[in-house]
C-alpha cells in the first residue's frame, strides 16, 4: 500500500478560488485564470503516490508549485480541491485534533533555512519534537543523542546553532526531523542554502542516513543534479502541473516535451546515469565446462576475440580470449576451467558511470555488469557508454 497518495490535488490562491476552479476544470492555462480571476494557481490537477521507504524528488523552477505541493502534503497550506492520504486517511477531511496527531506522529518536515531556535542547545533543539509528543524525558535525551550521533554531530549536543556552520545546522535540522521517528520525511529544498562541498556532502549524508533508515521522503529541489542523485522517482513541475514522472533515467534519456528537454540538456549524465542505464546483452556467453573449440567457433562467428564465461547458474566465471582456447586445444583440454582468465573488469548494477569512465578507457575488454549473486546481468562498451552520455540509447552489443 502506498504511503502518500494525492488525489487531484488543486490549490488555489485568493479569495475566489471557486470561481478559478471552473476555469482549471476547463483546461484554461493559469495566466489566463490569473488575468481572468484575479486568482493564481499554486498547483493544479496534481496525482502522485509514494512508496514505504521511496525517496520521491519533485522538482522545478522558482513558481513551478513544487513548495506548494509539499506544503499540501502535510496541510500546512490547505488544498482547494483533492485528496490527500497519509496511510489510508484524507487528511484534508480528518478533524483539527487528528490532523496534528498525523503531523506529530507520522511526519516531519525540513526546511531550507533551518528554523533551529536560537536561544536553545543543540540537543535542545532536537528534543524539541519529543517534547511536543510530551515524551518522557529519559526517552526524549536518548533518543535525540541518538539522532545527534547519525548525523555526525556526536561531542557538539551543548553548543548553540550561532557556534556551527550551515552545514552543521542543517545536519541539526535533520537530526530534529528524526528524533521523533517519523515514517514520513517532508523535505523542501533542505541544501539549496548551502555552499556546493557542504550540499554534496549533505546529500551523500542523507543517502547514508536513508539506507539505514528506509524512511518515505518527498524531496524538493530545484537542482537536477541533486534529483537524479537522490530520487528513486522524479515529478517535474511547470506552471504548477506535472509535466513527467518517472525514473530519473526516463526523464534524462526520454524528456516527455521540449520543456523537460531543455531542462535536461546540461545534465552532467556521467554521474546521473549508472552502468544498468547504459549496459547491452552480451552477443554471446559460453559455459565453464564448454571445451575450447566450442569458445572458438563463438568467437570467428561474432567477429570478437574474447568471449565471457559463466557457470550454468549464470555467476561470472571471466573470459577467455581466442589465443587462450587456442593454446587449450593445441593441448587436447576438454574444458576450459584451466585456461579461464579471472581478473575481469566487473562493476554492478548501481555504480555512476562517472567511476567507470577511467576502467572504459583503459580495459581491453569490455566492463561485466553482475548482481548481488555475481550473476552477469550485461557488458559496458564505449559504444553504449558514449551514446547514453549524448543522451542516446544505443542498442549495440560486442
Amino acid at each position: 500500500m502506498d504511503k502518500i497518495i494525492v488525489n487531484n490535488l488543486t490549490k488555489v490562491y485568493g479569495n475566489n478560488p471557486e470561481k478559478a476552479l471552473k476555469l482549471v476544470d476547463k483546461g484554461v492555462d493559469s495566466e489566463e485564470i490569473k488575468k481572468q480571476t484575479k486568482q493564481v494557481v499554486g498547483a493544479r490537477d496534481i496525482n502522485i503516490s509514494v512508496a514505504p521507504g521511496e525517496c520521491f524528488v519533485i522538482m522545478g523552477l522558482s513558481g513551478s508549485g513544487k513548495s506548494t505541493l509539499i506544503r499540501c502534503i502535510n496541510c500546512i497550506i490547505r488544498p482547494t480541491a483533492g485528496d490527500i492520504i497519509i496511510d489510508g486517511d484524507d487528511i484534508t477531511k480528518v478533524d483539527s485534533k487528528k490532523l496534528t496527531e498525523i503531523r506529530r506522529t507520522k511526519m516531519s518536515m525540513v526546511f531550507q533555512r533551518f528554523a533551529l531556535l536560537p536561544h536553545r542547545t543543540i540537543l535542545d533543539n532536537v528534543v524539541y519534537g519529543l517534547e511536543v509528543q510530551d515524551a518522557p524525558k529519559d526517552e526524549r535525551i536518548k533518543q535525540a543523542l541518538r539522532s545527534i550521533e547519525m548525523v555526525g554531530l556526536k561531542g557538539w549536543e551543548d553548543y548553540y546553532p550561532h557556534n556551527l556552520s550551515g552545514g552543521m545546522q542543517q545536519r541539526v535540522g535533520i537530526a530534529r526531523a528524526l528524533a521523533t521517528d517519523p515514517d514520513i520525511l517532508l523535505m523542501d529544498e533542505p541544501f539549496s542554502a548551502l555552499d556546493p562541498l557542504i550540499r554534496q556532502e549533505m546529500q551523500d549524508e542523507l543517502i547514508e542516513i536513508q539506507k539505514k533508515l528506509q524512511k518515505t521522503i518527498v524531496f524538493i529541489t530545484h537542482d537536477l543534479d541533486e534529483a537524479l542523485k537522490l530520487g528513486d522517482r522524479i515529478a517535474l513541475m511547470k506552471d504548477g502541473k506535472i509535466v513527467q514522472m518517472g525514473l530519473p533515467e526516463d526523464i534524462l534519456l526520454s524528456p516527455a516535451t521540449e520543456y523537460v528537454a531543455r531542462f535536461v540538456e546540461n545534465v552532467n549524465r556521467s554521474k546521473a546515469l549508472n552502468a544498468s542505464s547504459v549496459m547491452v546483452k552480451p552477443r554471446s556467453v559460453i559455459g565453464s565446462k564448454d571445451g575450447p573449440r566450442t569458445a572458438l567457433r563463438v568467437m570467428e562467428k561474432n567477429g570478437i576475440s574474447s568471449v565471457f564465461v559463466t557457470d550454468r547458474k549464470g555467476k561470472l566465471e571471466g573470459f577467455i580470449t581466442a589465443d587462450a582456447a587456442y593454446e587449450a586445444a593445441e593441448q587436447g583440454a576438454k574444458t576450459l576451467d584451466s585456461f579461464i582468465e579471472k581478473d575481469v573488469p566487473v562493476t554492478d548494477l548501481e555504480t555512476p558511470l562517472s567511476e567507470l569512465l577511467d576502467v572504459l578507457a583503459h580495459t581491453k575488454i569490455p566492463v561485466a555488469v553482475v548482481d548481488e549473486e555475481k550473476n552477469l546481468k550485461g557488458i559496458l562498451v564505449r559504444g553504449s557508454v558514449i551514446a547514453g552520455i549524448a543522451g542516446e540509447r544505443s542498442d549495440e552489443d560486442e
